[in-house]
Parts: structure tokens; C-alpha cells; sequence
């Protein structure tokens, strides 16, 4: 892997209840150099988040099983870990950028490893985070 498609990520916690797309992004991630956390719900990515200080980004989906949705668990990390960066994805809900955190992302699904390629980028220091993101279809 040539350095220019490394990511500046170190650790991405993904929160997604299907485990074969966690899988899927997990592999995406680690052809940038990605390491990654997996959680099927809120409740587990946040012990993760309590447990693991080198998370520096969250990709989570909308839906999620437990207490919490991926809109509140994004706003949530965003008041408790104010460093980490934030892509939330969906293939169902209609979100707009105002729904979300400010300094993060969304992507509708379907997507492929370049628009998150893409969305890494857009975070990366020097990045626009918070630039206005389509609406899920």
C-alpha cells in the first residue's frame, strides 16, 4: 500500500448491528491502515470508547438495537470524546447534516471503500468536516 492511501485514523470504532457489514468495513479499513473496533450496539460502543483512549474516529449506522440510535450515540461521543471524528451511515433513515453533531459526516448506503475513503479525507486535519452531506435515499 503506497503511504499517499493511508488513512490518519489509527483506531475506528465501528458501531453497525449487521455483522457482515461490520466485517465488510472493517476490511476496507484495514487496506488504509486502519485499525478497527467493532460493536452491534450503543451500549457496547461506549464501553469500548471507555476502555480503548486510541479510538480517534466512530463510523456508525442510525439503527441500532439497544438504548440508543446512532444520532444520539453521535452526539453522545461528541460531548464525551470531543477529538473523535464521526461518520454516520444509513440506508434507511433521512438524516440531514443539522441532525448530526457538528464536525461530522454522513453517508448514505450504499457506498463503496472509495466515498469512505473519501469521508476519511474530508476529516483528516486539514479536512472540511462538516460540510454539507447528501440526504439518505
Amino acid at each position: 500500500m503506497d503511504k499517499s492511501s493511508r488513512s490518519s485514523f489509527a483506531t475506528i470504532l465501528i458501531v453497525e448491528d449487521e455483522a457482515l457489514v461490520r466485517l465488510e468495513l472493517a476490511v476496507w479499513l484495514a487496506e488504509i491502515g486502519v485499525d478497527t473496533l467493532s460493536a452491534e450496539t450503543a451500549d457496547d460502543a461506549l464501553a469500548l470508547l471507555d476502555s480503548h483512549s486510541e479510538i480517534d474516529g466512530l463510523l456508525t449506522d442510525i439503527k441500532l438495537p439497544g438504548s440508543m440510535d446512532g444520532i444520539r450515540l453521535a452526539h453522545h461521543v461528541r460531548g464525551r470524546w470531543p477529538p473523535v471524528r464521526i461518520i454516520v451511515i444509513s440506508g434507511f433513515i433521512d438524516t440531514l447534516q443539522a441532525d448530526l453533531p457538528q464536525g461530522s459526516l454522513f453517508i448514505p448506503k450504499p457506498f463503496g471503500p472509495e466515498k469512505l475513503r473519501g469521508a476519511l479525507a474530508h476529516l483528516a486535519p486539514g479536512g472540511q468536516p462538516g460540510a454539507p452531506s447528501r440526504r439518505a435515499a
